[in-house]
């Protein structure tokens, strides 16, 4: 293809009516091969340039027309719209994924909190052609996420299909609960896996806006949630609008999909589009479709018409009402009139409260002997559910990490919703004014757990009660907890902390009970916590051997600071080792005197002989002739050693 042709198409879609001109006429013109059809606009571009070229010389300035040259020929590269995000996971596969009939693209298994991967068994015929489940026991908790990041924000089609493991050891129709951004949306019904409808996956349209999808699998003790894929498909921002009480408050499930007039379900083979229930109704003048519900609630009912029937051929031959549960919603519907001609689309919507079990739609024909329908659409309005403030989630997590949490807490997705299932020892309340969960209490005492108390405990700045007794958590008390302005309830006891109680606590002024007792702690009681007890406070630092300052507990010496007592400590060590030198070198000393004096005292044998030899000589002679009358003594030693 020409490079005009490419980068210049914006800057000459406005003159394509001159290459009409190079060709006999349009019919011509369509009827040229790709190739040909290339050269043809090629030569409509050049000769625009070339025109533009001209008009830039004589009437602009060069370095202006350059420069819109430039932006239009970046122009040219930039896409008009960006393609709608798509996301499917085959849950539990090792790779990536290709599936028949249409080679659809699915991601390898990832951004799951936890579970197993194994081979699985299709529910139904509907579901896509995968061979793997990803499913979470309930040791593991009973939340299991999966946490997509990087999601675009936008309106968005979530669908989770449902697998059973392939193993008989199995409960082959395990049931749970669903929800989609911390709202509850589905709960699984018991025989859900022996019908080819939607009981076999779960679809709500959802605004995510936070730049994350987050799908949760809640077990309510009745086998093990199992998934076979997810898909997260981006829709328009406007589709489905019903009216008042519709946007970002507000989650569509889909309860039933209608392919009218088919006699089984049609599902799409590229598992792109909706997917549609067959319509097993029969012919007859009034059309009625009942199904079931569940009551008190709100449904949104979509109804959609073509006039696809050729005894019709204008406006006024089909007439008929639409009756829901009784109620004449619309009255004299005449679909050629409506959508504008034959063949042409229409679409009703309509949206009502249901108290009962039932939702009967009935198409009652006003003009003509029959009533026609192409497709039936029916969801439920769920009002989404507030989330829980993201900061004090974040200092969930790090202290599930910090305490090493056992997997049977989960603790996995938000804290506080969906409302039937938080988060097992953490208490919420509601915000109404930030409109937001917040996290009041922590009840985690006697649960073996270890590790330490991080400072990002602070996060948790609405806590009013907090009960880590019992456990096994070592290191020192955090100073942060002292930031908690409204912690009435602070229970560490028989706990492994250690060092000295943080001056912080003292400004806890709404402390009401404060139980220390029991751990490895020493130093001064801030003096802020001993005046509490004046006014009914209860606090227990028992079984602590190394506090003292308050009554009941030792008196303490000087009180030195943290710097002193490091100080000192050094100052201990620095001494001991000038001792242990000085020791160590008058030792040594010691020893080489010692040494010196045993080789100066031990006896020489070679300078004995000698002066024993001597002397015998000296003896000889004087008994010989007193030639010498001079004794050895006299003469003294010739050799000395």
């Amino acid at each position: 293809m020409c490079l005009y042709a490419v980068t210049s198409s914006r800057l000459c879609y406005s003159s394509l009516s001159f290459s009409l001109q190079i060709c006999e006429s349009k019919k011509r013109f369509n009827t040229l091969s790709s190739r040909e059809r290339n050269f043809t606009v090629c030569l409509v571009c050049v000769r625009e340039r070339e025109k533009l070229k001209t008009a830039f010389k004589t009437k602009m300035p060069r370095p202006l027309s350059l420069l819109i040259f430039l932006l239009v020929f970046i122009a040219a590269f930039i896409p008009s719209h960006q393609a709608p995000y798509a996301l499917r996971i085959s849950c539990g596969a090792r790779n990536d994924v290709h599936t028949p009939p249409t080679n659809t693209f699915w991601y390898r298994d990832f951004g799951y909190s936890g579970g197993y991967f194994t081979n699985a068994t299709r529910p139904s015929f509907i579901t896509p052609p995968l061979q793997t489940v990803r499913y979470f026991p309930l040791s593991e908790g009973p939340e299991n996420c999966y946490h997509i990041e990087r999601v675009p924000h936008g309106h968005y089609s979530i669908r989770i299909f449902f697998g059973l493991v392939k193993d008989p050891t199995f409960d082959n129709e395990p049931l749970f609960d669903v929800s989609i951004e911390g709202t509850l949306v589905y709960s699984m019904q018991s025989g859900w896996s022996n019908h080819d409808d939607e009981q076999a996956f779960v679809e709500s349209l959802v605004f995510l806006e936070d730049g994350t999808a987050s799908i949760c699998f809640h077990s309510t003790g009745h086998g093990d949630p199992a998934i076979l894929s997810i898909e997260i498909l981006q829709v328009g921002n406007n589709a489905y609008n019903y009216g008042p009480g519709w946007g970002r408050g507000t989650i569509l499930r889909t309860h039933k999909r209608l392919s009218c007039g088919a006699k089984n379900p049609k599902f799409d083979v590229d598992y792109s589009g909706d997917h549609w229930g067959g319509d097993r109704t029969a012919n007859q003048p009034d059309l009625t479709y009942t199904m079931d519900v569940d009551p008190n609630r709100n449904y949104s009912i979509w109804l959609h018409f073509a006039e696809i029937d050729p005894s019709v051929t204008g406006e006024g031959q089909r007439v008929f009402d639409i009756i829901i549960n009784g109620d004449t919603e619309f009255q004299e519907i005449d679909i050629v009139k409506m959508s504008g001609g034959i063949n042409s689309a229409l679409v009703l919507n309509k949206t009502i409260p249901v108290s009962g079990r039932s939702l009967t739609i009935t198409l009652n024909p006003v003009k003509g002997s029959h009533t026609i329908i192409s497709a039936i659409e029916v969801f439920e309005i769920v009002n989404a559910e507030a989330k829980t403030l993201i900061e004090e989630v974040r200092a969930l997590q790090k202290l599930k990490s910090a305490l090493g949490l056992p997997l049977r807490f989960g603790w996995n997705g938000d804290p506080c919703v969906p409302q039937q299932h938080p988060w097992s020892g953490v208490d919420c309340q509601f915000d109404s004014t930030k409109v937001k969960w917040f996290i009041d209490g922590l009840g985690l005492d006697n649960q073996g757990l270890r590790g330490f108390l991080p400072e990002d405990i602070s996060k948790l700045s609405h806590l009013e009660h907090m009960n880590l007794s019992e456990n096994s958590i070592q290191g020192n008390i955090p100073s942060s907890l002292g930031k908690i302005a409204r912690l009435q309830v602070l229970d560490l006891s028989y706990n492994f902390f250690n060092g000295s109680i943080p001056e912080s606590l003292g400004g806890l002024t709404s402390v009401r009970i404060l139980n220390l007792n029991g751990n490895s702690l020493s130093g001064r009681v801030p003096a802020a916590l001993g005046g509490r007890l004046l006014h009914r406070a209860s606090f227990n630092f028992t079984d602590n051997d190394g506090l003292c300052g308050i009554p009941g507990l030792p008196t303490c010496g000087p009180h030195l600071s943290a710097g002193a007592k490091v100080g000192i400590a050094l100052g201990a060590c620095a001494g001991l080792l000038l001792i242990a030198t000085c020791l160590t070198c008058w030792w040594k000393r010691r020893q080489n005197i010692l040494r010196t004096q045993q080789i100066a005292a031990r006896p020489a044998p070679y300078a004995k002989a000698r002066t024993h030899y001597s002397r015998d000589v000296q003896l000889t002679r004087h008994n010989n002739g007193h030639e010498n009358a001079r004794t050895a003594a006299e003469n003294g030693p010739i050799l000395l050693s």
